[in-house]
């Protein structure tokens, strides 16, 4: 609503009643086990504290010890106890609570239904009934008792709840919270017997906690998406967030607009992203017999595919890339996709170009130009649907290479990650509890480097846990502290917990980042537990950067993320977190105003909490890929890629690198970065800027390339020549800074390449602008 509307009476009303009405807060998980009740009662016991009324009723604890331990100083209004067949069911005493009138209820189960004859059906109105009353509500549930989602889920996975709740009832929440757990803690806790007789036995299977685990993330990460998208239509930002990707294909009424479709769709699918395809129709112009055949069959598809479809009218065909970048910002699209006709050089300067006229009009939205390859050799769009094949024969005798490798491996130590969105959000508290645990099972933990930041709580989590003293190391003058990588090696814990993964220790040290000593740790045999903020992801520095207006500057590669055999998400709310904040639990109290207005705004939070939720998704989606299963979420992709970045020693190199990065990353494809060097020897800045960029690309992993060229033609004529040699199927490419006038007069590489390239895609990078 615009800042200055006068509301209605309606609204006014509706007002007055949101003021009356008790809070929801739903905390979600992806199954029984994951931790659900224990976090709801740890929030109960902080609300307590901070002189919230808070009481507990129908909770279920299923004996867990952890869990139990948690109902201490919570007041308990007696559930209403009845039998259904050998299960005994616990239902809410609706008539206590209103008369006992607390701020807040603590219930589990909210796909619970009630008994009959009780006053309400479920438990989701029981709850309703009690926010009506002006009594908050904390409850829990498992992301297959959604409806919705539980039929796919049983489909996948053979898991089916007893009852469901609408889909839509995580929307009529005013907070959701998920409890992320890998499906190695799962299987775990199923082994030592902490979740009971109570786990469907499909439960038991690594691929289907990773189907469950990713739904989980991937609904939550929906319902961030709109929250983020609601906040920043309020403070009047237009474009995409950069959060989350949304794809939209230009068709026509023409047999290769299914193809454009079915590209589409498979970008979307691999990026996780939403699809809409829009098609234009010229005012007053009837459809052809044959255009209205391939029309039906065109919508007939983006059904099929769970796209959006919508034709649109123009006057002119020359208004096309106007109208069509239009539609693109209003709708929030990250990537357009699109053809574009064979035309020559001269051709295009009189006729005009409509990807021309669409990249010259586009502000941060990516363009992705469909190759030709339907005239090339009739490669089909979609690749058909591998069979898993082992990678290993059964019965091949390793090689003593082989051999070796395989014991380094074995001999490494295992490796856990926990990330989170921001500071603050309790990834130290999980690493310290999480010690605490395995040392009381008789595991050796030590903590080689802990940051508490002054934080009572996370201080109190140390327990008994073993400290080993941090190395002082000399620099400019004075004594600084790092990780003692060398007293831990000798000391040969079997688990060391390491704080702040990315940070660059102190010049002199033997290694220039702590996940190098990380690693180091991991080859001489010890397990390590770590944590990490996902804004210090290299392949994100350039998302978040987008997202909250702040470079990080401390990066680790995302091949560390790979290594771990772990990786679990700590989700917090952002009204949470900035309520940490205001308390001082994350900074000391001279910071925290500056904090809020700056980094720790709220529309920073929810992006970086969506940007979090979908990458650990990503992750979840990767594993899949090498479990059990025979397919990920997104679907298989066997068609060999090749990736080709071309990049200058300009300001937008590094993106194109990171971006590069994440696609060959998605599609399992080499990737190269070519630079080719015209006119003079490159100066000490140019060598320098030069070996920046060859570092970036090692440490993701791709190849980089350097050539030197003469005239301006052959450097188009080099480039395409290697593209060839490796036979890249998509390049990418920034979009051209030179001026319209100059490219009339000399062809800019992308031109160039829009003619001569045609055989491969193209997705050319949006520079990043201020909306």
């Amino acid at each position: 609503m615009a800042p200055y509307k006068r509301k209605s009476a309606e609204e006014i009303l509706y007002s007055i009643y949101k003021l009356h009405r008790g809070r929801l807060k739903i905390i979600i998980g992806s199954v029984s086990g994951s931790g659900k009740t224990y976090h709801m009662l740890e929030e109960g016991k902080l609300l307590k504290q901070q002189g919230i009324d808070v009481v507990i009723s129908a909770v279920s604890t299923m004996g867990r010890s952890e869990t139990v331990q948690q109902l201490a100083d919570l007041e308990r209004i007696p559930s209403i106890h009845w039998w259904q067949g050998s299960k005994e069911q616990k239902d809410l005493p609706l008539d206590t609570l209103i008369e006992r009138n607390p701020e807040v209820v603590l219930v589990d189960g909210l796909a619970h239904r009630n008994r009959e004859g009780a006053r309400y059906p479920t438990r989701l109105e029981d709850i309703s009934y009690l926010m009506d009353n002006g009594i908050s509500v904390i409850t829990t549930i498992n992301v297959y008792e959604l409806g919705g989602v539980g039929e796919t889920i049983f489909q996948m996975t053979g898991i089916r709840a007893e009852e469901t709740v609408p889909l839509n009832t995580l929307e009529l929440a005013d907070e959701v919270r998920l409890i992320d757990v890998s499906p190695e803690t799962i299987l775990k806790r199923i082994e030592e017997g902490i979740l009971g007789d109570q786990a469907h036995p499909a439960m038991s299977r690594r691929g289907n906690l990773g189907v469950l685990r990713e739904l989980s993330l991937r609904l939550v990460a929906e319902g961030v998406n709109e929250s983020l998208e609601k906040y920043r239509e309020a403070e009047g930002l237009t474009g995409p967030s950069g959060a989350t990707e949304r794809i939209l294909v230009s068709s026509q009424y023409h047999w290769n607009g299914s193809l454009y479709v079915r590209r589409g769709q498979q970008i979307a699918k691999r990026l996780n992203g939403d699809l809409r395809v829009v098609t234009f129709v010229l005012l007053g112009r009837k459809l052809t017999k044959e255009q209205q055949t391939f029309k039906r069959s065109i919508m007939k598809l983006v059904d099929r595919v769970e796209g959006k479809f919508e034709e649109l009218q123009l006057d002119h065909i020359r208004q096309l890339p106007s109208v069509l970048v239009r539609y693109a910002t209003q709708n929030n699209v990250t990537r357009i996709v699109m053809g574009h006709s064979k035309k020559s050089r001269w051709q295009e300067k009189w006729q005009g170009s409509i990807a021309n006229q669409v990249l010259r009009k586009t502000q941060n939205i990516d363009v992705f130009l469909m190759a030709d390859r339907v005239q090339q050799d009739g490669e089909r769009i979609l690749p058909v649907k591998s069979q898993s094949i082992s990678s290993e024969e059964p019965f091949h005798r390793l090689t003593r290479q082989e051999l070796e490798q395989k014991i380094e491996t074995i001999r490494r130590g295992t490796f856990k990650v926990y990330i989170g969105a921001a500071p603050g959000v309790g990834k130290t508290y999980k690493m310290l509890q999480e010690g605490n645990l395995l040392l009381n099972r008789g595991i050796d933990v030590v903590i080689g480097l802990l940051e508490t930041h002054g934080r009572k709580e996370t201080q109190a989590q140390i327990g008994g846990l073993p400290m080993i003293p941090r190395a002082r190391i000399p620099y400019q003058s004075t004594l600084l502290e790092e990780m003692d990588t060398e007293a831990i090696i000798i000391r040969h814990p079997e688990v060391v917990l390491v704080d702040e993964l990315a940070h660059t220790n102190v010049p002199g040290s033997q290694s220039g980042k702590r996940y190098e000593d990380v690693i180091r740790l991991l080859e001489n045999g010890i397990s390590v537990i770590t944590t990490v903020n996902v804004q210090h992801l290299e392949s994100l520095n350039d998302a978040v950067a987008q997202l909250t207006g702040v470079r990080v500057r401390e990066t680790v590669p995302d091949a560390i993320l790979k290594m771990a055999g772990e990786v679990e998400l700590i989700d917090v709310t952002p009204q949470m977190l900035q309520e940490r904040m205001r308390e001082g639990k994350i900074y000391a109290s001279e910071k925290v105003n500056q904090a809020l207005e700056s980094f720790f705004k709220l529309g920073n939070l929810i992006a970086l909490r969506e940007l979090a939720l979908r990458e650990i998704a990503d992750d979840v989606d990767e594993r899949l890929e090498a479990w059990d299963r025979d397919t990920s979420l997104r679907g298989p992709w066997s068609r060999r890629e090749v990736i080709f970045v071309c990049v200058d020693l300009g300001p937008q190199a590094e993106r194109l690198i990171r971006r590069g990065f994440r696609i060959a990353h998605r599609l399992k494809a080499e990737w190269y970065v070519n630079y080719v060097h015209c006119g003079a020897p490159l100066m000490d800045d140019g060598q320098k800027r030069l070996e920046t960029l060859r570092h970036l690309t090692e440490r993701l992993g791709g190849i980089m390339e350097t050539a030197e060229a003469g005239s301006g033609g052959n450097f188009h004529e080099h480039l395409l020549s290697r593209m060839n040699d490796v036979h890249t199927t998509q390049l990418i490419i920034g979009q051209s800074r030179r001026a319209l006038w100059r490219s009339f007069f000399k062809e800019s590489l992308v031109h160039f390449l829009l003619r001569n390239a045609r055989h491969m895609d193209m997705l050319i990078v949006a520079d990043l602008r201020k909306c």
